[in-house]
């Protein structure tokens, strides 16, 4: 104990050794503590002294005193990290290739004996998939004969009406003519970018920005402008007005909300800036929302298509990250090229399947999807809180990390000489899996760079390989 310790009051010491086992990760969030009995007894101290340190921490906002119920850890920020540097890729558009290299990553992040922290995917248990299979059960039952068949082009129209009601609370006036049901959001980006772009083309991208949507561009034969990227505001607009001034680019290709992997929220003034810059231009918005419900906020945040309602905006968007990956139900909404688009899922996949259409949409119906949401988020919100709190105890002190608002995925940037493909190698060998940086870039960035994955449960095993993670960290910078 510091001599600082010493010269403090006994209830002040008391919980400021409480409130380092909070900062420690030791007593986590939503945690109940010791009863002010056992407290006093386990101290050697005063009922008083103890009520005293309890009522300091909880002045404090450490503790939160719950009626009949006891004392209990809060949700309070812990330590700040400082944020990863803002993104300076150049200024050149850049042929793609990372497929390679992110199936090899799958195929750990695919399996259950490593430790889940590469794949930005829920687990099962955590999302409405037993709901929604009831949902398909009955459906199966009543209708299906009926939903035996290929289903409509444009999808089942129940499920559109209710994609389209949605989207009116954000402000976003499409009708549900003028929605597309996909085989998830990779599907919709690729119509999307098959209606904007051809073979050699180059599209303006985040950087960081996830790989799917760089094996998507590569797949297409499409070039990469990456922008300068913020970890907390999104891209450079200036950076972006210039660029298209001097090049011909044929898409713009942007997250709408909490980007994968920085997590950021454009804020609604930027994105009308980046709509402004875009229309003058003449060049398409696709933008991809597949985050955007999971706000940890009181505010879902709005796409680019309700700040921009007449601009040339095609929005990507699925359930797969919030009700059920396996259903493989994604969107896409546009105001523009109907015809073009339709002709393209057409000839891509004719239609999707039609009875978990229609199991989705009364899933929707049922109400069901907004209780879940509030549920994820705090799942989510807790779980990033849990994850910032381990890497900030056990990773070394020159690591940056991300503050997202949302999203379940957390971006760390080590000192530029890091190998983070070399603590890959290692991690693999202990069955920890990851994302390297170098993955979300077609440039060589982002080598100091990695992506956690928070979409499970949280548990013993989880934080160990976190710990774990930082510990290799620390012997490869020495």
């Amino acid at each position: 104990m510091d001599q600082h310790t010493l010269d403090l009051p006994l209830y002040e010491a008391l919980a400021g050794r409480i409130t380092a086992l909070v900062d420690d990760g030791v007593l986590r969030p939503g945690m109940r503590t010791a009863s002010v009995r056992t407290f006093a007894a386990q101290h050697g101290v005063s009922l008083t002294t103890a009520l005293q340190a309890y009522r300091l921490l909880e002045d404090r906002g450490v503790l939160e005193a719950r009626p009949k119920s006891g004392f209990y850890v809060t949700h309070r920020p812990h330590r700040q990290r400082a944020l990863p540097t803002a993104s300076q890729p150049p200024q050149r558009a850049t042929p793609v290739a990372v497929s390679n290299p992110v199936f090899s990553v799958l195929a750990y992040a695919g399996d259950p004996s490593y430790a889940p922290l590469g794949c930005a995917l829920p687990s099962a248990g955590l999302l409405a998939a037993e709901r929604l299979d009831r949902h398909l059960a009955r459906c199966a039952r009543v209708h299906g004969r009926a939903y035996n068949v290929y289903a409509n082009p444009h999808g089942d129209a129940e499920l559109r009406a209710q994609i389209s009601a949605r989207g009116l609370r954000l402000g976003h006036a499409v009708s549900p003519d003028g929605i597309l049901i996909t085989n998830g959001c990779t599907e919709a980006l690729n119509i999307a970018l098959s209606v904007t772009c051809k073979p050699g083309d180059t599209v303006a991208i985040e950087s960081p920005t996830y790989f799917g949507l760089l094996q998507v561009l590569e797949a297409r034969g499409l070039r990469a402008l990456e922008l300068p990227t913020d970890p907390a505001s999104g891209i450079d607009v200036a950076s972006l007005d210039k660029a298209l001034g001097m090049r011909r680019v044929a898409a713009c290709l942007l997250a709408s909300s909490f980007n994968n992997p920085l997590g950021t929220r454009t804020d609604d003034a930027r994105k009308a800036a980046i709509i402004r810059v875009l229309t003058r231009h003449g060049v398409p918005l696709i933008e991809d929302d597949i985050y955007g419900d999971i706000s940890f906020g009181d505010d879902r945040p709005r796409p680019f298509a309700a700040i921009g309602p007449k601009a040339d905006i095609i929005l990507c968007s699925s359930f797969s990250k919030t009700i059920a990956p396996g259903y493989r139900i994604g969107w896409l909404a546009a105001n523009r090229r109907h015809d073009e688009i339709l002709a393209a899922k057409f000839a891509l996949s004719l239609s999707g399947a039609a009875l978990p259409q229609k199991a989705m949409a009364d899933f929707l119906k049922s109400g069901g999807y907004d209780a879940h949401l509030r549920r994820i988020r705090k799942l989510f919100a807790d779980n990033i809180d849990r994850m910032r709190r381990t890497v900030d105890r056990s990773f070394p002190k020159e690591t940056r990390m991300t503050d997202p608002k949302g999203g379940f995925v957390l971006w760390l940037e080590l000192p530029p000489e890091f190998d983070a493909d070399a603590l890959y190698t290692r991690a693999i060998r202990e069955r920890i899996c990851f994302v390297p940086g170098g993955l979300f870039t077609a440039t060589s960035a982002y080598r100091n760079c990695l992506r956690l994955s928070c979409s499970h449960d949280w548990d013993a095993r989880i934080e160990r390989s976190v710990e774990r993670l930082g510990e290799l960290a620390h012997e490869l910078l020495a």
